[in-house]
């Protein structure tokens, strides 16, 4: 049994040599390679027309300048996905549980698309420190706040979304617990509990 409930967020070792290593380099194996083939085996032919479908949902909306960063942002979304999907599996490890990886990700997606906004817009982009009708006594202190709250918001988002991760798990594990300890004392109650 685990001494503490939070032991599962702990990446395992193997012979010392950290295994998040091996999650995080296992999903570029599912990554789609080119073939100079006219026919592609099924596999392929799925990957293909999901990687299709995302990047024609992905740059609907966005303007031709826009559709320079799909291939990036089609890669973060299989990597992710298939390093969740892998986490689902017995015996494995999510390392999207760990708030190093997802402010790993969230400090150079979040800085990109501040120097990009500044450099494009940059009127647009200082607009938004300071809201429209703000009276004049307001305006140094609400633009340092707004300030502030930019750069707060990969830290915060990151850890938001580690304790929405971690807080799933948890509630997985804390009901499987009570179900097995209340099993030979109340049975009713744990069949209640695990469903």
């Amino acid at each position: 049994m685990a001494l503490n409930f939070f032991d599962q967020f702990m990446s395992p070792t193997y012979l010392g040599v950290p295994l998040i290593m091996i999650a995080l380099i296992f999903p570029w194996i599912f990554f789609p390679s080119p073939s100079s083939r006219w026919l592609n085996n099924r596999v392929i032919t799925l990957q293909n027309w999901f990687i299709g479908q995302f990047t024609r949902q992905l740059l609907q909306p966005l303007n031709t300048n826009g559709h320079k960063w799909a291939l990036m942002m089609t890669s973060l979304m299989i990597f992710l996905l298939v390093l969740n999907m892998l986490g689902l599996l017995p015996y494995t490890f999510t390392p999207t549980t760990q708030l190093s990886l997802n402010m790993g990700l969230a400090v150079p997606f979040w800085l990109s698309t501040v120097i990009i906004g500044m450099r494009n817009q940059p009127t647009v982009s200082l607009g938004h420190l300071l809201p429209e009708g703000t009276p004049l006594p307001l305006i140094p202190v609400l633009i340092i706040i707004e300030t502030i709250s930019l750069f707060i918001r990969p830290l915060a988002l990151g850890v938001r979304l580690t304790a929405n991760l971690t807080a799933g798990h948890l509630l997985i594990q804390l009901i499987a617990t009570a179900a097995f300890v209340l099993m030979p004392m109340m049975t009713t109650v744990a069949l209640l509990t695990s469903t």
